[in-house]
């Protein structure tokens, strides 16, 4: 009997899967095939039990994974139906895909999908061109896609709120000894598969700077390079916060992801205020909107860069045993 996948095909969106974007790199994630669908795991070895204790930070990034892999297999033509968190006696199976009508990819999926290999975070400074009307329009469609929502905050006001929640919730981050111990394990000097390379960590944060960077090791910057003055600033929530919405504002974080790269723009991600819980309630009343923020977005126009190193998928990748 046809199950409408085959493992070429799911090992290729395995593939595509596995460029997601995670907390340090640290790509928690598993990918099952069984009984002719594929499965989304938490790969327990790769939590951050001290930046990420209760597993918000792997349930968006094993989201993100799952949208790459349902728009791989999209792009193939061979759609799929998703059941999030499907076995109630196995929280860490985040989703299991099983094949759906197959049809022919949108304009829409192919542009996006072909903006996988591209996506990058950029922790560089942005150039002063503002993001036009229409980008910012896209990248909220693409929130609304997933049953999330993008908050853009316009206005110095705004912007200067946001910030101050930032930096206080950055503060609180770096007096624990743990989790700046935590993050340096992930920094990578020489060539490795997984965590942020030095050279991709951005430039070292400066008292001037409005908005905090993490301590990746990155270059002191060029005289006058500093980060820009007015940074669109986006917040991405969800209707909830429960593990299954987390796992929907992962797929809506790598959709709108995606969407900004298909348009030529460049991102940085800032969950120090969403780590936080006081950070995070603090900025969910500021918004005044219905829902959690799960994930803060930095904006704009950016230099050229690469995509971080990724595991051979094959190291992610469990295939069904075949019984003679």
């Amino acid at each position: 009997m046809d199950t409408g996948f085959t493992v070429e095909q799911l090992r290729a969106a395995a593939t595509d899967a596995v460029r997601a974007p995670s907390l340090h790199n640290t790509q928690p994630w598993r990918f099952r095939l069984r009984d002719g669908g594929i499965e989304v795991l938490v790969d327990p070895a790769r939590r951050l039990p001290a930046t990420d204790p209760n597993g918000w930070g792997v349930r968006i990034a094993c989201g993100a994974a799952l949208f790459n892999l349902r728009l791989s297999l999209a792009a193939a033509g061979t759609p799929a139906k998703v059941r999030l968190r499907p076995y109630p006696a196995e929280p860490d199976v985040v989703a299991r895909l099983v094949p759906d009508v197959p049809r022919r990819p949108t304009p829409a999926e192919q542009a996006l999908h072909a903006a996988i290999p591209r996506r990058f975070s950029n922790r560089a400074p942005f150039w002063p061109d503002p993001v036009p009307a229409d980008a910012r329009w896209r990248l909220g469609e693409a929130a609304r896609a997933e049953g999330c929502w993008l908050e853009l905050l316009i206005g110095v006001s705004a912007v200067n709120a946001f910030a101050e929640i930032a930096r206080s919730a950055h503060r609180v981050l770096e007096r624990d000894p743990a989790y700046v111990a935590e993050r340096q394990e992930w920094v990578r000097s020489a060539p490795a598969p997984d965590g942020v390379p030095a050279s991709s960590g951005g430039p070292q944060g400066e008292p001037q700077d409005l908005l905090p960077s993490r301590g990746f090791g990155g270059l002191n910057r060029a005289p006058g390079r500093d980060f820009e003055p007015e940074p669109l600033v986006a917040v991405l929530g969800s209707p909830g916060n429960t593990a299954v919405d987390q796992v929907a504002a992962g797929q809506a974080l790598q959709r709108v992801l995606l969407a900004a790269t298909d348009s030529g723009l460049a991102v940085s991600m800032l969950s120090q205020p969403i780590e936080v819980p006081s950070a995070r309630e603090q900025l969910r009343l500021s918004l005044g909107r219905f829902g959690t923020p799960q994930m803060v977005m930095r904006i704009g126009y950016g230099q050229p860069g690469w995509p971080t190193p990724r595991r051979d998928v094959d190291e992610a990748l469990d295939m069904p045993v075949v019984r003679s």
